[in-house]
């Protein structure tokens, strides 16, 4: 059984990882958002601090502490700031991980040592302009000719788009076999056929870019499959374990951010002659907010850990992304009503965590996606 009890190596990355995110992240998120700005410094200082190696072999330059070890240091990036804990994700986590469990060994030696230092960034590309959850509905073709495969098409909304060395694609390479016929390649930036768009404006995260892929005949090494050709539905719902638990985490750290920002403002703002922490209403939303907080905790930390067991849960992990983002958005909501109209106004740090909130329940699969996989699984079980 999983035991909640952090280890005494936990509780001291926790500690120092929590102070290098004070003193080196948080300072800058709130001018990220504003200018909405890329931070690659943060990437890198990240990348030497260790916390994107955490949960990557040794043998690539990671320190292979696992899940739950990055889930606790990941909380800490997010309550700093929510769209460096993102842009750091989609490199190591949603490109990374593919590579690390279906890559060659020469394409894990070339591209997982840079991504794990931050000195390159990647990103996962699945959705597409007409088709997000549903990924049979893909039209991004990627067709055998000779030693090479031809790209076409384009993909959407893709975090990291703008700023990435590397992309993880996921294409038809045979159309009439459905999911069967979906392939994972890797796709170099500077690609012949391989361009960008610009940049889109966002809600919220807006330090971490967003953007268009598109490919006109671009055409790559055959090499630069991963996995096997029609294997790609498969690996990306394999993938897509660890990142839910990792999208969970970012509404975790938000919604931590949340509580303690309600809970400095609360006793510190005067009402009828009494601070706000003084009425039973704030009261009662602070303890719930802190309620829902550390089941979300909780909650995540299993799925990390059977992750880390060799057994992982995706039921469990639809459970603690959906619980931890829909807890999440609720907690910043009150958050901004226990500021009043100084929770609307940008200069505090609520009404950019409520507008990051959000992002949670959309990402890795919608709330309502998360909703099917949960009542498909345990009706299934039963």
């Amino acid at each position: 059984m999983f035991d909640y009890t952090y280890t005494p190596e936990q509780i001291e990355i926790q500690r120092s990882f929590r102070d290098f995110c004070e003193k080196e992240i948080a300072p800058k998120a709130e001018k990220l958002d504003r200018e909405m700005i890329f931070c690659t410094d943060n990437i890198k200082a990240l990348g030497k601090y260790g916390y994107m190696g955490m949960g990557m072999p040794k043998e690539f330059g990671g320190t292979n502490l696992g899940c739950v070890t990055t889930s606790v240091a990941g909380e800490e990036l997010s309550k700093a700031c929510a769209a460096t804990y993102l842009s750091s994700g989609a490199s190591v986590g949603l490109a990374g991980i593919p590579i690390l469990i279906f890559g060659t060994d020469a394409q894990k030696k070339k591209y997982l040592p840079d991504l794990i230092k931050g000195t390159k960034f990647g990103c996962m590309a699945m959705t597409e302009p007409h088709a997000g959850s549903d990924v049979q509905s893909l039209k991004t073709k990627a067709i055998r000719k000779g030693d090479k495969y031809v790209l076409n098409g384009t993909k959407m909304f893709i975090t990291n788009g703008p700023i990435a060395d590397i992309a993880i694609i996921y294409a038809k390479t045979d159309p009439s076999k459905g999911y069967s016929g979906i392939s994972c390649f890797v796709v170099e930036k500077g690609t012949k056929g391989f361009s960008v768009g610009k940049p889109l404006d966002k809600l919220g995260v807006r330090g971490s870019p967003t953007s268009e892929l598109i490919f006109e005949d671009c055409e790559i090494p055959a090499a630069n499959l991963v996995g096997s050709e029609g294997g790609g539905f498969i690996q990306c719902m394999q993938c897509l374990v660890p990142a839910r638990i990792g999208m969970a985490v970012f509404s975790l750290g938000i919604a931590e951010a949340c509580l303690e920002e309600s809970i400095k403002y609360a006793t510190e703002r005067q009402a009828f002659g009494k601070t706000l922490a003084s009425f039973q209403e704030i009261h009662f939303k602070i303890a719930e907010m802190k309620v829902a907080t550390d089941g979300a905790r909780l909650v995540i930390h299993e799925a990390a850990w059977k992750l880390d067991q060799g057994t992982p849960d995706s039921t469990l992990a639809s459970v603690a992304k959906l619980y931890a983002s829909e807890t999440c958005t609720r907690i910043a909501s009150d958050a901004v009503q226990i500021h009043g109209g100084y929770g609307y106004m940008k200069e505090y740090k609520v009404e950019r965590l409520y507008r990051d909130a959000k992002l949670g329940e959309i990402g890795e699969g919608a709330s309502e996606i998360q909703r099917m996989i949960i009542a498909r699984d345990i009706i299934s079980t039963y």
